[in-house]
């Protein structure tokens, strides 16, 4: 009989070498399923894999149930693909989560969302300090350039932090302004860059870097000449966000969602913005679908019925 530690060591070799699942997720089942199995030899639980049963599962579930929600949903879909596993593989005969129904209601928040002039705000902060570094020759001087690729490469495309810092030279296309973005389970898709000046600035940050990109093989490269990490664009746009004035929490994310919202402020229609976001379902996308205050305002003040009604009492009253 299979010890779960072994089921565990079994499941993200398969993970790994079969799927081909990438570090992140495989992180992810490695601290979800690691904390299921030490909760279980913590209070004396069963750890052979046909011993482990509903009750143990619901137990782990409780225990957690101070998380969020997310969080939870998460560790949960995690000990499923476990338990699904070890059944498609004929490990495990009962699946103990076959019959079992959880439902953990997350609360649905709006996306942050940048209005258009905060990201002006964002590029000019971006350009100032990149007017600052009089020697051209200097790190600060192409740190600045780099850092204005990456704010390109985010509000250009919508793409993932991610898939932006994974971003190879081979899968840009400078003359023809196309990107190749390998999404979430290795899908792929081609985004292209229109804006004639993020293309200039994006083709002298490759001539600046051409070595250290050659070399390493990704296109965004940090001051030791290795692949800028997914962190450490977090804090650049963070600085960025903080040089503009801008005091709500700014990510590489807040890009993102305010691509799909601009786009569909300019009535862009949401099956194109799902195929540019890489969402397998619309009902992702549909989250953009919200407006903001100022469009609001805009199309009540411009579309309401009630605008022809202005002098109705006054027509009444006569």
């Amino acid at each position: 009989m299979e010890k779960l530690q072994n089921a565990i060591k079994s499941f993200l070799s398969h993970c790994q070498f079969e799927k081909n699942l990438s570090h992140k997720t495989l992180k992810a089942y490695d601290t979800d399923l690691s904390q299921f199995q030490t909760f279980l030899i913590k209070n004396g639980y069963p750890t052979l894999i046909t011993e482990i049963s509903k009750v143990e599962i619901r137990d782990f579930i409780s225990s957690i149930s101070d998380l969020k929600p997310k969080s939870i949903k998460r560790k949960i879909a995690s000990i499923k693909s476990l338990f699904n596993y070890l059944e498609f593989e004929d490990i495990l005969l009962l699946n103990p989560l076959r019959k079992m129904r959880i439902r953990i209601k997350e609360p649905r928040r709006l996306p942050t969302v940048l209005a258009f002039s905060e990201i002006k705000n964002i590029y000019t902060a971006a350009y100032q300090l990149k007017n600052k570094a009089t020697n051209v020759n200097s790190y600060s001087y192409l740190e600045a350039i780099r850092n204005i690729v990456v704010i390109e490469l985010l509000f250009n495309t919508g793409a993932r932090v991610s898939e932006i810092a994974n971003l190879k030279a081979e899968n840009i296309d400078l003359k023809n302004g196309n990107i190749k973005i390998r999404g979430k389970g290795g899908k792929e898709r081609m985004m292209q860059i229109c804006s004639k000046d993020a293309l200039t600035i994006i083709r002298s940050y490759s001539i600046l870097y051409k070595v250290e990109i050659q070399l390493e093989g990704y296109f965004l490269i940090n001051r030791h000449g290795k692949k800028l990490s997914d962190q450490s664009i977090r804090n650049l746009v963070k600085k960025l966000a903080s040089l503009a004035g801008i005091s709500n929490r700014t990510t590489p994310h807040t890009f993102r969602h305010s691509f799909a919202t601009l786009l569909l402020e300019q009535d862009v229609d949401i099956k194109y913005i799902q195929c540019m976001l890489g969402h397998s379902s619309i009902v992702t996308t549909q989250i953009y679908t919200h407006v903001n205050s100022e469009k609001q305002r805009q199309i009540l003040k411009t579309k309401h019925p009630r605008r022809d009604m202005q002098n109705a009492s006054l027509l009444d009253a006569g």
